[in-house]
């Protein structure tokens, strides 16, 4: 697998898309969502936000402590209370990051529903990392990078595989020729959805942001 097409400045050094880094508490258990052909509030509402509790959300320069998100911290979040969204939309596709992993179940096929595609890219506390990938409701492909290998790709819908393809492998040392990096499905999620931002780039957008749990 070729390095990552991304810009070398738009990525941390464990290969993570850096604005997503940003955005994360330390040691995140964290959720990135990205829709195309939803507006961000409906997508909010879809993976279980409140309408009554969106609000639009400017995010602050710094973080206050390591545990708080910069959404969290956006919306006046004590770590440990509730999860933080926030939803914004590049080109065609929207996003939703999930700074607690509360809204994985079933989320891809219900943000994908009435002819959508979606993705969702999880990675846990353990660092466990995963995605889920659905076009009009169904489930279309469900990726755990601990069983991925290089040859998986070509039983990948073309959208699909292309944004594996862009996404790349970053170079580790531990890992055996064909296998991939844990950060690969939170590039392959940005790679999909045009997601090659920075967070300077995102204050620059109408962001909203919800409390969820």
């Amino acid at each position: 697998m070729p390095v990552p097409g991304f810009p070398p400045s738009a990525l941390d050094d464990d290969g993570d898309p850096k604005w997503i880094t940003e955005l994360a508490c330390a040691d995140p258990n964290h959720i990135l969502h990205a829709v195309r052909g939803l507006d961000p509030r409906a997508a909010l509402e879809v993976i279980g936000a409140k309408p009554h509790l969106i609000r639009p959300c400017a995010l602050p320069e710094s973080k206050p402590d390591d545990w708080t998100s910069l959404p969290g911290a956006a919306l006046g979040i004590e770590p440990g209370t509730s999860a933080a969204l926030l939803a914004g939309q590049v080109g065609d596709w929207t996003f939703v990051y999930d700074d607690s992993g509360h809204t994985f179940d079933d989320a891809t096929e219900n943000l994908s529903a009435s002819g959508r595609t979606a993705a969702t890219s999880v990675f846990t506390i353990n660092g466990d990392a995963s995605m889920s990938f659905a076009v009009d409701g169904e489930q279309v492909a469900w990726i755990n990078v601990d069983d991925l290998v290089e040859d998986d790709l070509a039983g990948f819908p073309e959208e699909l595989r292309t944004a594996f393809e862009l996404a790349g492998v970053v170079e580790d040392e531990n890992l055996e020729p064909g296998q991939f990096d844990c950060a690969v499905t939170m590039r392959a999620t940005c790679a999909l959805a045009g997601l090659t931002v920075t967070l300077d780039d995102l204050r620059t957008l109408p962001l909203l942001g919800a409390p969820l749990g």
